[in-house]
């Protein structure tokens, strides 16, 4: 049974930090890209950043320099660094699993809301 749960949201001043976990089970973390997702209210959910098994990494342009991915393949977990936030970063954070399979996975999310 594959589950991704994800961890450390919350509430967070601007300019602030969160760093976000996704402690994944039940499929091949290694062999898998994993990714972080995000939606606000009232929009589809956007790719934040992704990195496959071979630690390349890909983030939404906008985030570059503020957000960082990545994963210990020995916790099977998977992060995401997230500095200097905005009240534009508030959303709801999916954690994401493509497996060596071609099997997409998704956590149930951790809401992230930063105040002005």
């Amino acid at each position: 049974q594959v589950q991704l749960e994800e961890s450390g949201g919350g509430l967070v001043q601007a300019g602030g930090s969160l760093r976000l976990s996704c402690a994944a089970s039940g499929f091949f973390f290694s062999l898998s890209t994993m990714g972080w997702y995000r939606q606000a209210p009232g929009e589809q959910r956007d790719m934040v950043a992704e990195i496959t098994r071979r630690e390349n990494t890909n983030y939404a342009d906008s985030l570059k320099g503020r957000f960082t991915i990545s994963r210990d393949n020995a916790k099977n977990t998977v992060y995401l660094q997230m500095n200097s936030l905005k009240s534009d970063d508030t959303a709801v954070y999916y954690c994401s699993a493509k497996t060596n399979l071609g099997h997409t996975f998704w956590g149930q999310g951790t809401q992230v809301t930063v105040s002005s």
